[in-house]
């Protein structure tokens, strides 16, 4: 049964890094929500609870980014600039699942190519924006 929690900015990036921290390696992590919920927040987060130690940046403009943790290699995608899920054929899917975690950013634009999530979570806005709801499941 999916967990369902509402917090605060502060309380998403606590609950992030732990749930970096817990991690299985090899996860895959698949981040949904609409435009400002907190995606890229929350795996700035989860890619710091599994030790990266230099700056995350939003991957928007790079499509992937490659980070070293303290277990091996972390990739994180966002593949809300694609204009069809076939697009991301070119993304070297073999290497992004073979580190330590894969976090990808509105998966549902690749669709097809990115591999079954081992965590799925949503993230949505409150009525007062102060808040976001977060789905794992």
């Amino acid at each position: 049964m999916p967990e369902r929690v509402v917090l605060t900015e502060a309380e998403l990036v606590s609950r992030g890094e732990l749930l970096g921290q817990g991690l299985a390696p090899g996860a895959v992590v698949h981040l949904s929500g609409d435009l400002g919920a907190g995606k890229t927040t929350l795996a700035r987060a989860i890619i710091r609870g599994l030790g990266a130690v230099e700056m995350v940046s939003s991957p928007t403009y790079a499509l992937v980014h490659h980070y070293r943790g303290a277990r091996g290699d972390i990739y994180h995608v966002d593949a809300y600039r694609l204009r069809h899920p076939d697009e991301a054929a070119d993304l070297d899917w073999q290497t992004l699942t073979s580190g330590e975690a894969l976090l990808v950013e509105w998966p549902e634009r690749a669709a097809g190519w990115v591999p079954p999530a081992t965590l799925r979570i949503a993230l949505g806005h409150t009525d007062d924006d102060t808040r976001r709801v977060m789905e794992l499941s």
